[in-house]
């Protein structure tokens, strides 16, 4: 028996690879198709089967194209309705591969046909579950993706408590517990660092697992849940009804475009988003480009920014990461960009076209200036914000940036900070390019103003005095 995790950080998410004697079998896959390949042709093994746990919403699953291109029969939990070949699996269903056994628990609550698949040793013994987003380490799936007309949040809560309680709780202790997701994903609220561990340990430690009520249980999950980001709802619908190859989005996505068919495609709607560091960024951009930096969350923040999944993406980026920035909008559903600026800002420059600028400043020159009466701008989510910020700012988190950029002057100078410096740069470009006139980026975000002497407020938790 071979298992191996996968896990892609920038979108805290596991794949999981199982193999026995020279048969695997993965397990929500990404997008791109090559890693499972690859890994099986290394190990000499045949792709027989993919599980899907679910309708994934945070990113778009890469089973379809894995499919076609291995013959792999993709497996779905019951009730699981696609609009291409699937089998949908009964509950308790058990599929061999080699010497190993899937069987299938239908585990529904963070969406109907959300299901685990329990793999079986060579003897027999519960060895491992593969939960997706019903069980996370520290936390469980969020029960309010699924929502329909006769189905609400709290009838999918009651799901979740039933499945925890009489599919996965009464395994075994040292049954091993492997997620779909790990700590920095929006599929839950209170998720571990860790992306593995023991059944026993989470019925120990996780709060979810603990002894309550149904209507307890309901409580707690539902409590403290942020709103979900605006792709997700595409994204389920895109893997429930199938998408373009990976493989023609990476062709048309790399193309090479010259600085007059950039402004040509601008003119038709197209957006140039930037994903240089934040700190190259500011020192020069194609007036009206987003940036984005591939160095953080780039599909997270691309998904939760750009509300057009179709609308036209033009790259600019060193053309040594074309590819890499093609495949992470991918993985999201963000299948139209249509190329690359060659030779990026320099060609525009050269061209005799402006460039636009942001200032960007140390924690150390925000100290001098906050002395006067400046407008701070803290893009960080509001958790964030309560717990430490600087003496005057405002909220303004980035997640909503959408919403309520009509509430800004554009005539105002917003001084724009958040942890490090690469959210509030997302956010001065975002601003920009609405027509706010005059935004500094603070660089190093509240990581540097903390090592400085810049007033700071910050959240004391309340203490019970005794008479």
């Amino acid at each position: 028996m071979y298992v191996k995790q996968i896990y892609t950080g920038c979108l805290a998410q596991a794949a999981y690879y199982v193999e026995s004697e020279g048969e695997a079998a993965i397990i929500d896959p990404l997008r791109e198709t090559d890693p499972y390949m690859q890994l099986a042709k290394e190990r000499g093994a045949k792709i027989r089967y993919i599980f899907e746990t679910h309708f994934h919403a945070d990113f778009v699953s890469g089973h379809i194209d894995l499919a076609k291109e291995t013959g792999a029969r993709i497996i779905y939990g019951p009730t699981a309705s696609a609009q291409y070949e699937v089998h949908v699996a009964a509950d308790g269903e058990a599929f061999k591969l080699g010497k190993l056994t899937f069987q299938v628990l239908h585990t529904p609550g963070h969406t109907p046909e959300s299901s685990t698949f329990l793999l079986k040793d060579e003897d027999g013994k519960n060895y491992a579950i593969f939960t997706g987003d019903t069980l996370f380490i520290g936390d469980v799936g969020r029960p309010d993706l699924a929502i329909k007309s006769n189905l609400t949040k709290e009838d999918l809560a009651g799901m979740l408590y039933d499945s925890l309680r009489n599919k996965i709780m009464p395994l075994e202790n040292d049954v091993i517990v492997y997620p779909a997701h790990g700590a920095g994903s929006a599929c839950g609220k209170n998720m571990s660092k860790e992306t593995f561990a023991t059944l026993g340990n989470q019925k120990q430690y996780n709060y979810a697992l603990q002894d309550m009520t149904r209507a307890e249980f309901a409580k707690q999950v539902l409590t403290g849940i942020a709103p979900p980001p605006q792709y997700f709802p595409k994204n389920a619908a895109i893997n429930k009804g199938g998408y373009e190859s990976y493989k023609e989005v990476l062709e048309h996505g790399t193309h090479a475009l010259s600085v007059e068919q950039v402004e040509e495609e601008v003119k038709e709607g197209a957006l140039i988003l930037d994903a240089r560091d934040p700190n190259e960024f500011c020192k020069g951009f194609i007036p009206g480009s987003m940036n984005i930096g591939l160095g953080g969350s780039f599909a997270v923040w691309v998904g939760t920014l750009i509300p057009d999944i179709t609308r036209p993406i033009i790259l600019v980026v060193g053309e040594e990461k074309i590819q890499e920035a093609v495949t992470r909008l991918a993985r999201v559903g963000y299948d139209n960009a249509i190329g690359y600026v060659k030779g990026g800002v320099q060609a525009w420059k050269d061209s005799g076209r402006e460039l636009d600028r942001i200032e960007n400043i140390t924690p150390q020159e925000l100290l001098e200036r906050v002395k006067g009466n400046i407008e701070i701008l803290d893009v960080r989510k509001p958790s964030e914000f309560s717990s430490q910020h600087v003496e005057g700012a405002e909220n303004f988190p980035l997640d909503y940036i959408n919403e309520h950029f009509q509430e800004l002057d554009k005539n105002t100078k917003y001084y724009l900070n958040c942890r490090s410096g690469y959210r509030s740069m997302i956010a001065a470009s975002i601003l920009k390019s609405i027509g706010v006139k005059d935004v500094v980026n603070v660089k190093e975000g509240m990581d540097g103003i903390l090592q400085t002497n810049i007033p700071i407020t910050s959240y004391v938790c309340p203490t019970t005095v005794e008479s």
